[in-house]
Formats: structure tokens, sequence, C-alpha cells
């Protein structure tokens, strides 16, 4: 068992540099089976998250090299195999396969996905989206099994524009006869990474990063390369550490306008802090001024940086509101933050939270990925020491965070119990 230990307090500065998405890679590495080649991606954080898609790249008999951020995919042949449990249930993204799988070999058989409890996530648009498509779907005890004679394009409507459904739409959509419409699709980011890699390997895709995407199906896909995305929930992470603890710290290799949402909030709260080309240039200020935060889908204020974003507002001198639309269960860390002496009371989905309170080092939980982030940056701030226990959540997400805090100044190490 790991925990991080924190001795909580130290001004940080110097530079923070933001690696690949998560978010993004974790679609990319399942999106490259489509290829009959060699797929080839560039800025690949090295997580836990990528480590085990890469194992269910190579149970699938795929050959995967990954050195210095680079991995090279080679799909020449790939076989088409159960993807088992004990890899499924790892990851929450391990259901791209599902949609790569039923597109390249027009079946699939896959367990149900892992990753973080922060709510219910159900994948029923995802499995409307292969039905119009031409699948049949068949639910056998913890497996998902998906078969189709052929995939036909189709008009596709999400009633919640759903990041995972569209990507894995398009996924299974890209060699189907016919042209797919996906109307309501998700906006984000990551989604325009994902297909501008298949565009890449011969895919025609038009529309991503719109509300309509376009698919024209293809019979062949071939070499693909592809930059990940910087990850802005790790950029919008550190940039809120950065309000509360810069002294001139730099966070770069960031996109602008992936953190808009998140940058006018922190201005509107009195955060001194400029962005200069790919980085931003953040100080501590003297107080923070209480808002009202409401997450949305992109280009809204990003619901993965709502839990980091809580810990920022129990610094503000009065009382800031925060409400999560997006999950019902991500407010497994405010019992902690409570504990740390913040004052937070839960409503539903929506946190009243009176500042500004001081923090004092606890021995606390990662309740889930972002949750640990929260915990990581309350550490941070508060008086003593700090304790984090189930640390895996956390090292899902983010790359070498030790390491990028302690440059920075923090004091922060992982002890093995």
């Amino acid at each position: 068992m790991k925990q991080l230990v924190i001795e909580g307090g130290k001004k940080l500065t110097g530079e923070i540099k933001i690696s690949g998405a998560k978010n993004s890679v974790v679609a990319l590495i399942p999106a490259a089976i489509l290829s009959d080649e060699e797929v080839t991606l560039y800025n690949v954080p090295n997580i836990s998250d990528t480590n085990a898609l890469i194992d269910i790249i190579e149970l699938l008999d795929g050959q995967v090299e990954y050195k210095d951020e680079v991995m090279r995919i080679d799909t020449r042949n790939i076989t088409n195999k159960v993807v088992p449990e004990s890899l499924s249930k790892k990851l929450r993204a391990s259901y791209y396969f599902m949609g790569a799988l039923l597109s390249k070999f027009k079946y699939a058989e896959i367990y149900f996905p892992g990753g973080c409890n922060i709510g219910s996530r159900p994948i029923d648009f995802h499995i409307k989206g292969f039905e119009q498509l031409g699948a049949k779907v068949t639910i056998d005890g913890n497996k998902y099994i998906f078969e189709a004679d052929k995939l036909k394009g189709a008009r596709i409507y999400l009633d919640f524009a759903s990041v995972g459904a569209t990507i894995n739409i398009m996924l299974a959509a890209v060699k189907a006869e016919g042209t797919t419409y996906i109307s309501n699709a998700a906006k984000e980011p990551e989604i325009v990474n994902i297909a501008s890699l298949l565009n890449n390997m011969g895919a025609k895709i038009t529309g991503a990063g719109t509300s309509e995407i376009k698919i024209e199906g293809v019979e062949h896909l071939g070499k693909g390369v592809i930059d990940v995305i910087p990850d802005r929930i790790e950029a919008g992470t550190y940039t809120i550490i950065g309000a509360l603890l810069g002294e001139n710290l730099r966070i770069s290799g960031i996109i602008e306008e992936h953190l808009d949402a998140l940058l006018s909030k922190l201005n509107e709260m009195g955060v001194d802090l400029k962005v200069v080309d790919n980085d931003i240039l953040i100080n501590k200020p003297e107080t923070f001024k209480p808002i009202n935060v409401k997450t949305l889908v992109f280009p809204g204020f990003a619901t993965d940086l709502g839990q980091p974003m809580s810990v920022l507002l129990t610094q503000a001198d009065g009382t800031s509101i925060f409400e999560e639309t997006i999950y019902e269960n991500r407010m497994g860390h405010v019992p902690f933050l409570n504990k740390m002496g913040a004052d937070m009371r839960v409503n539903d989905r929506t946190i009243i939270i009176n500042g500004a309170t001081k923090l004092k080092g606890e021995e606390v939980v990662a309740t889930d990925l972002r949750a640990g982030a929260a915990m990581v940056i309350a550490g941070l701030i508060a008086e003593g020491t700090t304790r984090v226990n189930e640390i895996d959540h956390i090292l899902r997400g983010y790359e070498n965070i030790v390491e990028k805090l302690e440059n920075a100044g923090a004091k922060i190490k992982i002890e093995e119990l």
C-alpha cells in the first residue's frame, strides 16, 4: 500500500510542464487498432491508465513500443479476443475497445469497464448508437457482446452530450457503409484530437468539436501520427495550486482556450495570473473573492476540475456555492476537507462553502481521481502533515505528480506502508 505524505505551506515557484491529456490518450490507443499498419502517438503521458491500455493491445496481439513519451502501435497482426474483466476493470476507458473492435471485426466481447466511482455512468448511449449502426448487443452476466453482419451509417441523436458515447460511436462508424451523423455530440477538445488521428489514418470525419459530427465510412485505415493534446485537467489542477501557493509559478504547455472557463473564474476571484503564449504565470493574491461555480459540458466549467476548485473556494473570504451537474457522486472529498478544517455543507449536488478557513494536516482518502487531486491541494496548503491513502486513483491521471510538485518547491513524497 502506498501513501502520499505532504508537508503543507510551501510556496511554489519555477515551472510545471503539462503532460499529454489522459482523456485523449485513453481513446487514441484503442483507436489505433483500426489501422491496418502502424500508429505513432507523441506526448503520451506515463500514467497507469496508459499502461493498462497497452496490456489490452498486447492481449490482442498488437505490438507496442513506448519510450520517452512516444508510443508506436503496430496493429498489422491484431486479432479479436475477449477483453477479460481483469483488464477491463482497470479503467473506465476500456470501453473504447467496444467501438474499435466492433468497427474492425464486426464482433466484440468485453467485460464491464472499471474506473472511479463518481456516480451512475451507464453506457446506454453507446449501446443505442451501436444498435442504430446495425449491431446486436447482448449482455451476458458481466460481459457485453456486440455483433453485426455489417455496420451501416445512421443518424444518431444523443440525449446527453456524452464524451464517451461520442467517441465510441465515432470509432464504430468510421468503417461503416454510408454516412453517419452524430447530433448533440460532445464538443470536448479530446474528441477533436481523436478525430484528427482517425482522419490522419484515412477516415472522413468533419464537425468534430461542434454539436454535429459527420462520418463518411471508409474501407481501409492506414498509418497514423498524432500529438496528444496537453491535459487541460492537469493544467487546471496545477493552475489552482498556483493560485493558492504560486510565487511566479509558470504552468507551461497549455492551450488557453481549453481553460477559458477556469481562467474566467480565477479572474473573478482576484487571482494574479496572465497567459503568455502557451504558459500561465501565476501568483497567490492577498485575498480571494467568493464566487459561484457550476460544472457544465465543454466549453463550460469542467466537472473534472470541480473537486480541486472546491478546495480553492475554502480559502475565499465569504460564502461560495459549488454545483455539480454532470455526476451525482462527486462529493467524496468533502468529509475529508471538513476533517481538515473546511466549512462545507452538501445539499444533493451542491456544496455551500464558508471561508476562509485554515486547513490542518490529517490522514485522508482519495476516493476517486479528482477527489485525490483535491486532497493533494488541501495537503499542500494545510498546516502540518497530510497523509493521503488510496493514491492509485491519483496516479491514474497525473503523470509524475510528486516530481513536478517537488521541483516547484513542495515537500511531498510517496511512502510504502
